[in-house]
């Protein structure tokens, strides 16, 4: 018999804690362990049992989730999903609780919260299972499957005339569970006149520009949630938009990324498999693909395409990877070149784009 990963639900809101556990109580793999209205009764429940993951929402009466997300993660590390109303001007703490170890973030709306949370039941319990399968390190101070698009309800497959008359090169990042201080890791090794960089990076509507805005006061390099029609220069990176696919196109010399929407590709909007298809046609051997931390196996195919291409592919080695999932599968598709640490991949990439 399969382990059932067990989770604690904290959430002040008694409908999102009954909605969740039967989300969860659906899932064959997953077991509600318990329920909890604040922070104080969870850390209770904690001293009796101990889940493998908590679902943790951020505001709540006497103490907030992201002070109990500190204590936890500096005391007693276990691996957490957020489930929190991000209205735009809440962003910049859900990015706190990134930094304070969360896993991942799933968006709750502050009206129509059932129906949001039911339709967005695949969703919550993949993040589950990504988190239960995080590395963590202590804070230093039956249900149905939503069908599952490839990249062709985007963007048609490549051919073989990708234009190449350009030696200007783009750099196409795709990451999931980890992936927001892997990026921030992966861009503060970048000199100012890097080369253009477009990233997906699974994450909700409205949390990438706030995402955008704290790498750019980070980095030399400037970063911004894309736009349609920005033009992909040295020295800037562009994130797509949370809900919307970002395609990287070309018109001459001149790269440029196309913000669209379109179903859920392997489960994602944006999806990583779009973004490298895209580059695989429109830059080919002047791309170069890199692939971190993420459950699942989004950007596996489009990095093999890259990699037909002509371009160069690189994945996130597994020992720094929170969840190593995208990066294996894309090696097992053939579609990767080099496999390295975090820590030495923009090098890697400064050296291919300067050779």
């Amino acid at each position: 018999m399969i382990r059932k990963i067990k989770v604690l639900i904290v959430d002040d809101s008694a409908l999102v804690r009954q909605t969740l556990a039967e989300i969860f109580s659906a899932d064959p793999s997953i077991e509600v362990m318990d329920t909890a209205a604040d922070p104080f009764i969870a850390a209770e429940k904690l001293r009796r049992r101990v889940p493998d993951v908590i679902t943790l929402d951020i505001e709540m009466p006497r103490m907030d989730g992201l002070t109990f997300l500190q204590k936890l993660m500096s005391q007693h590390p276990l691996p957490v999903v957020i489930c929190s109303s991000l209205a735009e001007n809440q962003s910049e703490t859900t990015l706190k609780a990134l930094e304070y170890g969360a896993v991942e973030v799933i968006q709750k709306p502050r009206l129509g919260t059932k129906k949001f949370l039911e339709e967005s039941r695949v969703r919550i319990c993949d993040a589950v299972k990504a988190a239960s399968m995080a590395k963590l390190k202590r804070l230093q101070e039956p249900r149905k499957i939503e069908p599952k698009f490839s990249a062709d309800a985007v963007l048609g497959k490549p051919t073989n005339n990708a234009m190449i008359q350009t030696t200007e090169k783009v750099v196409a990042v795709g990451a999931s569970t980890g992936g927001t201080e892997a990026i921030r890791c992966f861009l503060e090794a970048f000199p100012a006149d890097a080369p253009g960089i477009v990233i997906v990076q699974h994450m909700p509507e409205h949390f990438t520009a706030a995402f955008a805005r704290r790498l750019d006061g980070l980095c030399r390099v400037s970063v911004k949630e894309a736009e349609n029609n920005d033009t992909v220069i040295r020295g800037r990176a562009l994130i797509a938009p949370g809900n919307h696919h970002l395609l990287l196109k070309r018109s001459g010399a001149r790269y440029y990324v196309e913000v669209k929407d379109g179903p859920l590709v392997c489960r994602h909007r944006p999806s990583v498999d779009v973004l490298f298809r895209a580059a695989a046609r429109y830059a080919g051997k002047n791309a170069v693909g890199v692939i971190m931390t993420g459950m699942g196996d989004d950007g596996a195919k489009g990095m093999r395409e890259m990699q037909d291409a002509g371009a160069l592919t690189i994945a996130q080695d597994e020992k720094s990877c929170v969840v190593f999932g995208m990066p294996q599968e894309a090696i097992k598709k053939g579609g990767v070149a080099k496999v390295l640490p975090l820590d030495e991949i923009a090098q890697e990439v400064i050296k291919s784009c300067y050779q």
